[in-house]
């Protein structure tokens, strides 16, 4: 099920305006910088959103593009989380977050309709997906589509391992909305944990995304916090973290103006 693969480059393009706007919305805050290697850390944080940016989805005409890159970029900025996962995203728009934040990337391209999906409104921004951020350099990259499957969207997962053996995850499940979406989100969950149990329990791993459910989809040994405090979308949006190397800190709403999920900040950090 599992299948590894090296780490997309990051594609250079225009991002004066992305980081313009965060700095409005950061307060002006200077983007982090990748060209010292921090000390080790104790802590694995992780934050979450959905930024709804395919151009095709029916939240997509609320986002005031490219405001919700911006919005996303002055997130990581203000909290500077260990990791950091998109989902609904593009991947031209998840490299300019990369450049933006330096933080490196892994991005996961969705099939839709049985190919990858150009993102449009405007175009030129690469191509559907998900997306793993981190603030350590990833040495290896695993993803896989879910066996079960309902619908267009291929529904899927990816792991990020950096140089400190944190793994961070994504995924974004079935929508709930038909007894076959029910179903197959049913299988995805069940799926998923075995996806963090192959990673083993007693290693640093968080998982994180939209699930669309609200009960967790949680293997022995680990532990799960959502965003149900959110106004947007509240419930459905996940962090689970393996018990026995991580200690899990509270779960934190960001609220997002410029897309239809607030997003999800959880603090942990790493035991012994």
């Amino acid at each position: 099920m599992t299948s590894s693969a090296p780490r997309p480059p990051v594609r250079r393009r225009a991002v004066t305006a992305v980081l313009a706007a965060a700095a409005l919305l950061a307060g002006g805050a200077p983007a982090a910088s990748a060209a010292t290697t921090p000390e080790p850390r104790r802590s694995a944080s992780m934050l979450t959103m959905n930024l709804c940016l395919s151009g095709v989805a029916g939240c997509f005409g609320r986002t005031q593009y490219p405001a919700v890159v911006a919005e996303a970029v002055a997130r990581v900025e203000e909290h500077a989380p260990d990791a950091v996962t998109l989902t609904e995203a593009c991947s031209g728009d998840a490299e300019d977050v990369a450049a933006a934040t330096g933080y490196d990337l892994a991005f996961s391209v969705v099939v839709y309709g049985g190919a990858p999906l150009p993102c449009r409104s405007p175009e030129g921004r690469g191509v559907f997906g998900l997306a793993v951020l981190t603030r350590e350099a990833q040495v290896r990259v695993e993803e896989a589509p879910y066996a079960a499957q309902s619908g267009a969207e291929e529904r899927r997962w990816a792991c990020a391992t950096t140089v400190d053996d944190l793994t961070a995850c994504v995924t974004h499940l079935s929508t709930a909305g038909t007894p076959a979406a029910r179903a197959a989100n049913e299988a995805q969950c069940g799926e998923l944990a075995d996806v963090v149990a192959a990673q083993g329990t007693r290693r640093a791993v968080l998982v994180a995304g939209d699930v669309n459910r609200l009960a967790p989809c949680t293997p022995p040994g680990t532990w799960a916090r959502t965003d149900a405090a959110a106004a947007q979308a509240p419930g459905i949006q996940h962090v689970y973290g393996t018990r026995a190397a991580l200690a899990a800190g509270p779960a934190v709403v960001l609220p997002m103006t410029y897309t239809d999920h607030d997003g999800l900040l959880v603090g942990a950090r790493r035991r012994g």
